[in-house]
């Protein structure tokens, strides 16, 4: 006896959509999905190009997240911006995923589409670039790759007029341990952040009363707990492209993987680590 092939439609699911709002209309898939393009006949620029297109989307997300977790802790709501910025920990673990995929790529199999890309280069992400501004990495040199799209080069500039999230951070702990008039730090608004003595002074009074200052100590785990993924995303990405491309100069330009182990070197929060060797 034949069975009849199970009906989702007899349980009351939605089975027609021409007037209604679908799965694919809602994600606008159907541009999503046409936004690939590869421009030589190797199979594996597809994996290329959509690593890369999904990477841009997370960073979109993580841009979103540290905005809002920025206006949350000026605002007072620490508990609020602990989420967000747990989730964008969790977003560079999902990109350092990205790279496990990527490197499934052999060098034989890039150099078949390489040329194709140009001068273009990853080197040039303006939203990684805004990510490094928000965290306090504010390098203005690296302005000079989006000076061509001036609607990005002045949303970067935006961010380089006001303090990094890390800078707010450290507002915040002076006006809790000090008072609401205590003498901040001269913000670095168009420099790296560069640790500070008396910043690192102030995190050792939180790590050694933790139960006084449990939502700073909090606050200084989670900005640990992202830069941690952080690092960890920059060194995948170095071994990413050392597999792939070994010491060759990278498609933009640059030195290629000298460049990426120098950006290992780069510390977003080096006051919460350093104080680690003092408790």
């Amino acid at each position: 006896m034949s069975k009849q092939p199970y009906d989702p439609g007899s349980e009351g699911a939605k089975m027609s959509f021409a007037d209604a709002m679908s799965y694919g209309d809602y994600l606008r898939l159907d541009n999503v999905l046409a936004a690939q393009h590869p421009l030589s006949g190797a199979h594996d620029e597809m994996l290329f190009i959509i690593q890369h297109q999904t990477s841009e989307l997370w960073m979109m997300l993580a841009i979103h997240e540290l905005t809002q977790a920025r206006v949350e802790m000026n605002a007072g709501n620490l508990p609020q911006a602990f989420k967000m910025l747990t989730r964008v920990a969790r977003i560079f673990d999902q990109l350092n995923g990205a790279w496990d995929v990527l490197r499934t790529m052999t060098p034989s199999e890039y150099t078949e589409f390489r040329e194709q890309l140009g001068s273009s280069s990853g080197f040039q992400s303006f939203q990684y670039r805004m990510i490094e501004f928000m965290l306090g990495n504010r390098n203005p040199n690296m302005m000079k790759v989006h000076k061509h799209n001036t609607q990005v080069h002045a949303m970067l500039e935006e961010e380089l007029a006001r303090p990094s999230l890390y800078q707010d951070a450290i507002a915040l702990l002076y006006r809790t341990i000090d008072g609401p008039d205590a003498e901040l730090p001269a913000p670095r608004l168009r420099e790296p952040h560069a640790a500070i003595a008396d910043v690192q002074a102030k995190w050792k009074i939180v790590y050694e009363n933790v139960a006084k200052y449990w939502e700073l100590y909090e606050l200084a785990e989670k900005l640990v707990d992202l830069e941690d993924y952080f690092r960890r995303w920059r060194f995948n990405h170095v071994t990413t492209v050392e597999r792939i491309i070994g010491f060759k100069r990278g498609t933009g330009g640059t030195v290629g993987v000298g460049y990426l182990r120098k950006m290992l070197e780069v510390e977003l929060f080096p006051e919460i680590w350093h104080v680690r060797g003092e408790l």
